[in-house]
C-alpha cells in the first residue's frame, strides 16, 4: 500500500520508476477527548505523522524523486525548514547514485538536521534564510539557477516550482474520501507556503469532478499570526496573498514568501473555506492536548490545525454536528525544543521502586 495506488489522481510516472518506502494510507482517527470537551461531536485527526519519514511531505518526496529518475536526473538540489529536507533525504537514499544537497532554514530544530544527515544528505544551513525576506528570495533565485543544471532538479514543496511532485499530496483527499463514513465538511490544513492546502484542494475537487464525492468541503486555511501571508487575505476577501516578515516561532510554518498563496485563495474560497490567524501559545496548547487527550504525539506545525478549529469553534463558526477534519502533519520526536516546552512543568525524577509503588497505591 502506498500513494501509488492513487495514481489515477495525480500527475504518475510508470511502475519501474515508482520509489516508494510505504508512505500514505495514514490513519484517520476520531477525538477521543477534545471533541466531547469543546462541543465538536464529529472531530477527526488524520495522522500524516505516520508516515515513514514522519510528515506528509513524503508523499511529495516519492512522488518528485520518482519524476526525477523517469527523468534521468540524479543531482536532487532543495531547501527546507525541516521536514520536506528529512523526506528527500531518504527518498533520494533509496535510490541508487542518487545525489541530495539541501540548503536549510536558520531555525530549523536540529532534530530535524540529524535526521537528513542520517540519510546521507549533504546539508547546509544558511544564515539569515527563512528569517529576512530578502536573503529568503536570493536563496530560491540561487537554488533554481542550480537546479538548472544538466542533471540536476530543484526541488521544494510548492506548486510554483515542483507541481510534478506536490501532485502526490493530493493522496491526501483520496484517503480522506474513502476513510470517511460520512461526507466531511471542513478539513484544516496548517499553511505557510500553502502547498499543502492547494493540494487537497485540488485533489478534491478531482474527486468531485469524477463522481466520487458529492461536494468538496471547506478548506480551512491555518497560519501562525506571526506568519500571516495568506490566512489574512483568504478571510477578508483578498484576491492574492502578501509577503510578509515572519516572526513565528512554529518551525516548518516560518514562510514569508507568497510561494503557493495566490493559488490557494483562488482554489479555497470557492470552497466556502476562509483563512484562521492563531497565536503560537495556542499552538503549543493545542500539541500538548493532542498528546494528553488524545495520544497523539505532534511537532508544533502538526498541531496548528486543531489550533485553527479550536478557534473556529469559539468563535461559533463551526456546527457542533459538522464533521471536521485535522491534518496532524509531523511527528514530535523531531522538534526536541518543543518537547522540553510541554513537558517544562512535569519530571522523571529517580526513585526506589518502593517510592514507585506507594505513588501508584496512594493513587
Amino acid at each position: 500500500m502506498s500513494i501509488w495506488r492513487w495514481a489515477d489522481y495525480f500527475d504518475s510516472v510508470p511502475d519501474a520508476v515508482q520509489i516508494t518506502l510505504g508512505e500514505g494510507d495514514t490513519p484517520l482517527v476520531r477525538s477521543k477527548q477534545i471533541g466531547a470537551r469543546v462541543g465538536l461531536n464529529n472531530l477527526y485527526f488524520k495522522l500524516e505523522s505516520c508516515n515513514p519519514t514522519g510528515s506528509y511531505k513524503d508523499r511529495f518526496a516519492a512522488t518528485a524523486i520518482s519524476h526525477m529518475v523517469a527523468e534521468g536526473s540524479y543531482e536532487c538540489v532543495a531547501c527546507s525548514s525541516g521536514n520536506t529536507g528529512s523526506a528527500l533525504a531518504a527518498y533520494c537514499a533509496a535510490v541508487p547514485n542518487m545525489r541530495c544537497r539541501l540548503a536549510i532554514v536558520e531555525p530549523a530544530p536540529d532534530g530535524k538536521l540529524r535526521q537528513m544527515l542520517a540519510y546521507g544528505a549533504d546539508v547546509f544551513r544558511v544564515r539569515g534564510f527563512g528569517l529576512d525576506f530578502q536573503v529568503t528570495k536570493d536563496v530560491f533565485d540561487g537554488l533554481e539557477r542550480l537546479g538548472s543544471l544538466p542533471g540536476a532538479a530543484f526541488q521544494i514543496s510548492a506548486f510554483k516550482w515542483c507541481p510534478k511532485g506536490m501532485s502526490g499530496v493530493q493522496t491526501i483527499s483520496c484517503e480522506l474520501a474513502e476513510q470517511s463514513d460520512r461526507p466531511i465538511d471542513h478539513v484544516f490544513c496548517p499553511a505557510g507556503g500553502g502547498g499543502l492546502m492547494l493540494a487537497v484542494a485540488r485533489g478534491f475537487r478531482l474527486l468531485e469532478q469524477r463522481g466520487v464525492i458529492s461536494k468538496t468541503p471547506a478548506i480551512e486555511c491555518v497560519q501562525p499570526e506571526g506568519n500571516d501571508t495568506t490566512a489574512g487575505p483568504l478571510r477578508e476577501g483578498a484576491k492574492v496573498a502578501h509577503p510578509c516578515e515572519t516572526s513565528t516561532t512554529i518551525s516548518g510554518l516560518q514562510v514569508g514568501t507568497v510561494n503557493d498563496g495566490d493559488e490557494v485563495i483562488r482554489e479555497c474560497r470557492p470552497t466556502g473555506g476562509t483563512g484562521h490567524l492563531v497565536r503560537d501559545e495556542d499552538v503549543w496548547e493545542a500539541q500538548a492536548q493532542l498528546a494528553v487527550e488524545e495520544g497523539i504525539f505532534c511537532e508544533p506545525a502538526g498541531a496548528v490545525a486543531l489550533a485553527g478549529a479550536l478557534k473556529a469553534n469559539t468563535d461559533r463558526e463551526l456546527d457542533r454536528d459538522a464533521v471536521v477534519v485535522c491534518l496532524v502533519t509531523g511527528i514530535g520526536f523531531k522538534d526536541e525544543p518543543s518537547i522540553d516546552r510541554m513537558n517544562s512543568k512535569r519530571e522523571c525524577g529517580m526513585v526506589e521502586f518502593k517510592e514507585f509503588a506507594t505513588a501508584v497505591q496512594g493513587g
